[in-house]
């Protein structure tokens, strides 16, 4: 049977709302989807719940109307620019020695109870990167395990109580609940790693509208997020600014003249701010190094982040770039040179069934990250917002089931050998009451008498 699900990406410059099905095996299948231009939200967080409520709204609606569904709840990304993370870790006794899905959710829950979360914050994720089972250390999965100990080191991340509960507000007021709550990065990442670059461990930068989100996944999960308030419209006010010319011919020169790698001395006529009929002559050149100097300062303090985070030796399978800064010329090249030692790549989000073309994009990494979170791709073990454990396990209750269904047999064959043993033993008992002589009867029945007297003359 499948089941219906509906993820929101609420960007700085577009929402974005896709309904897919999950069927029985996980697999995705997209109905319909809808994209709104942002209202009433800036650098990541939310600056008007009306406008923004309006805008998300609409996107849905759009969604709705091409999926022929009438969804009411929906996963929903938030951004990292309040996002804060901190490391914990819990230790367990296992007195049965076997570790279940419950003792990891224990060890998980006491890592987290362990933390100092300041008071103004929520816990958005809790992800294990590292399980110590009987001091063996780098333990990939503990579940089966035999052990009379276990312990794990776990990323917390969580945002500001003020930011989640207006996203909440917004969404609400859009007609939708809240059924899961994904850090945009970590939606980007899941959208855009594949398994061998999990294994060696990979950095994702994804460069938005007007923010960039860094994120390191290390070992199991994500061990590392930070958050950079430049994106790609910066450079369009950069460019409006440089040529004089007002903000959507500066977006238009951008998309249509954006090259990091080769410059041209070709002179292009703009129009200027305020006096549209006028015309300015600009180099190409000028908008070459406004777009390079921006791009380059971005990419410079994420460069900076990566070595704050003292996880660089560990990023085996390079940087992946994604997000709508990503259609930029040459940026994978600028990106090789920052990051000299470590290789590139451009992320674009993994395929899905019915994903319309425009939506093949690396600008929609963080949606399509969400219908594959809500498709179980998340990390194996986590602790979601709402405090629940999700896993990828098979839970085997069934054995219980057994047993009671084992039992129901049993008590059943018992029963009916009982209800045969009555049976036979009534008839058995009336066999031999039938030929005894009813001394008590005799006396009052006249039939019995003749028989009787009968048996005794012959």
């Amino acid at each position: 049977m499948s089941n219906t699900i509906l993820a929101i990406d609420i960007g700085s410059t577009k929402i974005c709302a896709i309904i897919a099905e999950i069927d029985d095996e996980g697999k995705l299948q997209v109905q319909g989807h809808g994209i709104a231009k942002s209202q009433g939200i800036k650098k990541g967080a939310i600056t008007n719940i009306e406008l923004a409520s309006r805008t998300i709204k609409k996107a849905i609606n759009d969604a709705k109307r091409i999926a022929g569904s009438n969804i009411t709840s929906a996963t929903v990304s938030i951004s990292n620019a309040y996002a804060k993370s901190l490391n914990s870790t819990g230790i367990v006794n296992i007195p049965h020695k076997d570790i279940s899905i419950k003792e990891i959710n224990r060890v998980m829950q006491t890592a987290l109870y362990n933390a100092n979360v300041p008071n103004e914050y929520e816990v958005v994720h809790v992800l294990p990167y590292n399980f110590r089972v009987d001091d063996q250390d780098f333990i990939e999965d503990p579940f089966g395990m035999n052990a009379s100990r276990m312990e794990v080191d776990v990323n917390i991340i969580m945002t500001q109580k003020s930011n989640l509960s207006n996203l909440k507000k917004a969404i609400r007021s859009a007609g939708v609940e809240i059924d899961g709550i994904v850090l945009s990065g970590y939606a980007s990442a899941i959208a855009t790693m594949d398994e061998d670059e999990k294994e060696l461990g990979v950095a994702v930068i994804d460069l938005g509208g007007q923010t960039s989100n860094l994120v390191i996944h290390v070992g199991n999960s994500i061990r590392y997020n930070d958050f950079l308030g430049v994106g790609s419209n910066h450079i369009t006010n950069d460019l409006s600014m440089a040529l004089h010319t007002p903000l959507q011919i500066a977006e238009n020169v951008k998309i249509r003249h954006g090259n990091l790698v080769e410059t041209s001395n070709e002179v292009i006529e703009l129009p200027i701010i305020g006096d549209e009929e006028n015309r300015n002559g600009v180099s190409l050149e000028i908008v070459h190094s406004v777009i390079f100097a921006r791009v380059e300062e971005a990419l410079m303090i994420l460069a900076k982040s990566l070595d704050k985070s003292a996880l660089k030796e560990q990023i085996g399978a390079g940087i992946i770039l994604t997000g709508g800064m990503t259609k930029l010329k040459g940026i994978r090249e600028l990106a090789q040179s920052i990051f000299p030692a470590l290789p590139v790549r451009i992320g674009k989000p993994r395929e899905i069934d019915g994903l319309f073309d425009e939506l093949k994009d690396p600008a929609y990494a963080t949606v399509i990250g969400l219908l594959l979170y809500r498709a179980g791709e998340h990390t194996q073990y986590e602790i979601n917002f709402q405090q629940e454990l999700l896993h990828s396990k098979d839970v085997r209750t069934d054995d219980l089931g057994d047993i009671k269904i084992g039992n129901t047999v049993k008590e059943t064959e018992v029963k009916r050998e009982e209800k045969k043993h009555k049976e036979d033993t009534k008839e058995s008992d009336n066999i031999i009451f039938d030929d005894l002589p009813d001394i008590g009867a005799d006396k009052q029945n006249p039939i019995k008498k003749l028989t009787n007297w009968a048996k005794q003359l012959f």
